[in-house]
């Protein structure tokens, strides 16, 4: 079997135009694959740069492959079961920008470069106002892409036309307005002068997103299968389903230097992309980040089990049904419609989505993803809807690290987990709870109203003295 690489599997050159921020899963089997699919059709003519935005990360894996690993789609295609194969060539370079600051601030200068790319996770469009030293590497994504817009400023002299296309994929409301607001504070903050803010602002050119697919990322039980299919070793294999959806606000620089709607695949610009993002993020996001304590604690360990557990399932089916669809603003026709296809794609049995990878950062997925269901249920019905608190309760519970007797691998941002840690010295269910909901510098507002802390508590001292399966059980029949 041979090594996958470009010596082994030849391939074109292409410029680099593109720089990525992000090399997880996601990236590679979303959005470098509708590049390379624009580029095997001659929309356009680019290879990417990937820049790794943690210290921790995949670059070095991805360089040892020269940039090729084998993309894996299966799902259901218009009631036909689909598997594809494909080799994605379209990354070039690859930066630990930790390790390469200067190789990195090089591609400032680059007159090719046009676009940035990035999926830093929800928690990347941050402001850290620890970024003050931009002659070493900023530890945040919006440091790390400052530093670089600020060098091609000072390279090019200010030239109006070497702006970029800055295109984030991140999952948060506004994300290219958000990205750009966390920068003009960190401009600010640096001590940078009017007219690079200028030229920041008017040079450069966001788009807000929405992305959708679900990607299971490297599939552990089939890769020797699938290598033995290519003929090649690839450590770096992703899996990924068939459905896809990239919906771009409209926005004339961006859709000429990445006119990503014209090879065929889903991909929109709209003038509005909120009725799309409402309907993903809410039903699509917001059922998995509900799910994955519940189904996580009750002894279950992939999207398609919980969904087609008999109390997972109809926990997650009275989720949508009850609580979320009602607070979207569109027909019924379009949400019953919409929700049995995100069913239909849990249940995809070519992909065995890990719970524990959706759990990556899940103190700010609840925030993000389940929070404005929470509020927009309150303004419309008067009262908290009791599904997303026994899922705060299961999240609550999750973060004590404890599965029966193993241990759960928490993996959030350090702040999140001191505080979970310091929550489970106390003792009382209770005093757990309240603390848990009146965190306002976690959740930007007071979940402590109402009769929410009794709830949660008694769901708490439910799941911990009966067990999670026992738990749920009891409230699906209340």
């Amino acid at each position: 079997m041979k090594d996958l690489d470009r010596s082994s599997h030849k391939t074109g050159e292409r410029p680099i135009r593109i720089l990525q921020f992000g090399e997880g899963n996601f990236l590679r089997a979303f959005v470098d694959w509708i590049l390379q699919d624009l580029n095997s059709k001659g929309v356009i003519n680019s290879d990417v740069a990937v820049v790794q935005p943690m210290p921790m990360g995949r670059v070095k894996e991805l360089a040892e492959q020269d940039g090729l690993y084998t993309l894996c789609l299966e799902g259901i295609d218009k009631g036909e079961k689909v598997q594809s194969r494909e080799i994605i060539d379209v990354l070039r370079d690859f930066i630990n920008p930790f390790e390469q600051y200067d190789k990195y601030l090089a591609y400032a200068k680059s007159e090719e470069l046009e676009i940035v790319i990035s999926n830093t996770t929800e928690a990347g469009i941050a402001l850290d106002t620890s970024d003050t030293d931009l002659s070493v590497c900023p530890k945040s994504f919006p440091g790390k892409l400052l530093a670089l817009l600020k060098a091609r400023y000072d390279h090019f002299n200010g030239d109006m036309s070497k702006g970029l296309a800055i295109i984030p994929c991140e999952l948060i409301d506004h994300n290219g307005d958000e990205l750009k607001r966390v920068l003009l504070e960190l401009a600010k903050i640096n001590g940078l002068d009017d007219s690079f803010i200028k030229w920041l602002t008017s040079a450069n050119h966001f788009t807000n997103t929405l992305v959708d697919r679900i990607v299971p990322g490297y599939p552990r039980d089939t890769a020797e299968e699938i290598c033995r299919e290519t003929g090649f070793k690839d450590n770096n294999i992703v899996k990924g389903e068939i459905f896809h959806l990239w919906v771009l606000q409209k926005e004339p620089f961006v859709q000429e230097k990445l006119p990503a709607d014209k090879s065929g695949l889903n991909v929109i610009f709209t003038d509005d992309i909120t009725p799309y993002k409402q309907r993903k993020v809410k039903i699509l996001n917001g059922s998995h980040t509900a799910m994955v304590p519940v189904a996580y604690l009750s002894g279950i360990d992939t999207v398609r089990e919980a969904v087609t557990d008999e109390d997972v399932g109809k926990f997650v089916q009275e989720l949508v049904n009850d609580e979320i669809k009602p607070t979207i603003d569109l027909p019924k026709d379009e949400m019953d419609a919409f929700a049995s296809s995100v069913i239909e794609r849990f249940m995809n049995p070519f992909i065995r989505h890990e719970l524990m990878s959706i759990a990556l950062n899940s103190t700010t997925k609840f925030k993000t993803r389940l929070l404005p269901t929470y509020n927009d249920y309150r303004a419309k019905f008067g009262r908290s809807p009791k599904h997303i608190l026994f899922s705060f309760a299961s999240l609550t519970v999750f973060y004590r690290g404890k599965r029966g007797n193993e241990d759960i691998a928490l993996a959030d941002d350090p702040e999140y987990i001191k505080f979970w840690n310091e929550l489970w010295k106390l003792s009382d269910s209770m005093e757990i709870a309240k603390k848990a909901l009146s965190n306002t510098a976690l959740w930007e507002q007071d979940l402590d109203v109402d009769n929410n802390a009794e709830l949660v508590a008694g769901y708490i001292n439910g799941i911990l003295k009966n067990g999670e399966r026992a738990a749920l059980k009891a409230f699906l029949g209340e």
